[in-house]
């Protein structure tokens, strides 16, 4: 059976490739019993798969079911899945079969598997390696023949590192794995889905299919859907029950979109610890010390070589090159402090007076002293208040107190 063949067998709409590549790769394992693992996002159309696996297979006159791991409490899931013996919990009045035994010879499609719990994981790794199971509550080994299709919408490599899900499983799960594409990977389907649904819905309603505009392709076509395929027919029963104009423009569409995604321009979130901005503050002070420590040490080693009788004897013309990438390097970093440019004639005694200069007017520390104090004088001492004025943790400004002394 061709792609095509089975499209229209399924009620699949698309022509995106990566949807035909799902499809092809679900027609090739339909005749073995391979165990395959169908990943995509939410609402993309996953559980149509297995039952095109189910349905190309020798297994198509056998059982189907279709199980939502996640829709079943932890503590009853052991229990519909390999099935109990009476009285082996409370409310077990009578035995049961577990799906596992109801299929046998059949398909079972494990919806939404990375929800299992991990002890559940262990017993459908049994299942899978080597037929058997064991009921609640029995100790009797059972066996079936059953073909495992699973799905899942998160990313099992990260539930994997977070100790969630089995690894062993994973592997044994995703003996072929079916990826998914989202819808908006498949802008070229988006329009064509919207109008199967107009139409379906026109039919349920006895009302005209609605008829989209130019522009209003443009807006669902640039729509990341995170919601997918199910998003979007939601959003056309909306518009067709709601809107009584039939010609849908892109103003009437922008309505029905939530605010959140309608951009798909990066989103900058708002802090919500303040204190980590004061952290940074902090971090940032602490490199302007170090870099002003470190350009009056760097001037003081030149000016000690420099005036050093040895190395006259060995650079003699070495002198005025030092000092010209001296002020090339350092002049960039302190111009912003009123620091003087370089002198038209340089000598040791200017590179000194300048050195002093730098050391007066690069004195955060002081500069910093004196805001507190302000601070603390402007609010009598309460230090909550002083610290909210510089905007800063009242932590921090205890330990600024501290580093300065100003508690003696």
């Amino acid at each position: 059976m061709d792609i095509l063949t089975i499209k229209l067998r399924f009620g699949i709409i698309g022509n995106s490739p990566t949807l035909d590549r799902a499809i092809d790769i679900a027609r090739q394992v339909s005749p073995t019993e391979i165990t395959v693992l169908i990943t995509g996002e939410s609402g993309t159309g996953k559980e149509v798969f297995p039952k095109i696996i189910h349905q190309l297979s020798a297994r198509k006159h056998g059982p189907y079911i279709a199980v939502n791991c996640g829709a079943i409490p932890e503590g009853t899931i052991d229990s519909e899945l390999f099935g109990h013996e009476k009285g082996s919990f409370t409310g077990a009045h009578e035995a049961r079969k577990g799906y596992f035994e109801v299929v046998n010879g059949g398909t079972i499609f494990l919806d939404e598997v990375a929800e299992l719990p991990l002890s559940t994981q262990v017993r459908l790794l049994r299942v899978l390696e080597t037929g058997e199971f064991m009921r609640v509550g029995s100790s009797n080994v059972l066996k079936t023949n059953v073909r495992v299709v699973a799905a899942t919408n998160i990313n099992v490599i990260d539930a994997i590192r977070n100790g969630k899900f089995r690894e062993d499983l994973y592997y044994r799960l995703n003996t072929v794995p079916i990826i998914v594409p989202p819808l908006r990977d498949r802008k070229e389907d988006i329009v064509l889905l919207f109008r199967k649904f107009a139409t379906d819905f026109a039919e349920k309603y006895r009302m005209p299919a609605l008829q989209l505009d130019d522009e209003a392709q443009r807006v669902i076509n640039n729509f990341r859907w995170p919601g997918n395929i199910r998003q979007l027919k939601n959003l056309t029963e909306q518009i067709s029950i709601i809107e009584k104009s039939r010609n849908i423009t892109g103003d009437i569409v922008r309505k029905y979109l939530p605010e959140s995604y309608s951009s798909d321009l990066p989103v900058l979130l708002k802090r919500e610890n303040p204190v980590g901005d004061h952290s940074e503050r902090d971090i940032l002070y602490k490199i302007l010390f170090d870099m002003k420590k470190d350009i009056t040490d760097l001037k003081k080693l030149v000016i000690e070589i420099l005036e050093n009788e040895d190395n006259k004897e060995y650079f003699p013309n070495e002198k005025e090159r030092i000092l010209e990438k001296l002020y090339q390097e350092v002049e960039p970093v302190v111009s912003n402090t009123n620091v003087k440019t370089k002198p038209n004639k340089v000598n040791i005694e200017e590179i000194e007076d300048t050195e002093e200069y730098i050391e007066e007017n690069l004195s955060l520390e002081k500069k910093e002293l004196d805001v507190i104090i302000k601070a603390l004088e402007k609010y009598k001492g309460k230090k909550r208040q002083a610290a909210r004025e510089l905007g800063i943790s009242e932590r921090t400004l205890y330990r600024k107190i501290k580093e300065h002394k100003l508690d003696e």
